[in-house]
């Protein structure tokens, strides 16, 4: 029983970091898009909301699929990875050296990045191996 609350816990605290590093990155990064073509920074804070509560929802729901797709396994893959990448570029730099006036940057342009595509490659390769 200890081993399902423990999954429980591990489950909710990846879909938190995945959505809430879904909704900062695309703030930040939608906010100065919007920003660029002088419209309302309302349009940022919502289309945010929204990417962070879809990528939480598709995160809660993957595990519970019995079989999922090539896509799916590569999207989630993606996802979790690039979200706690971003997290640790993100929020890391913050933590450690507040000063540091382009800590967050490290974030947006290398490890979420970086954590995307590892993510990708590495849900492609799990589906393959699971398959084979």
């Amino acid at each position: 029983m200890p081993e399902r609350s423990v999954l429980l816990l591990t489950r909710l605290a990846v879909t938190f970091i995945t959505g809430v590093a879904a909704l900062y990155f695309t703030y930040w990064l939608g906010g100065a898009l919007v920003y660029a073509a002088g419209l309302s920074p309302w349009i940022s804070f919502i289309a945010s909301l929204a990417a962070g509560a879809l990528t939480a929802r598709f995160v809660w729901r993957h595990p519970s699929s019995t079989d999922p797709g090539f896509a799916s396994a590569v999207i989630f893959g993606a996802l979790v990875t690039g979200g706690i990448a971003f997290s640790v570029g993100f929020f890391g730099p913050i933590i450690f050296m507040p000063g540091a006036n382009q800590g967050p940057l490290l974030g947006l342009f290398i490890t979420g990045p970086l954590g995307l595509v590892a993510g990708a490659v590495g849900g492609a390769v799990w589906w393959l191996r699971r398959r084979g």
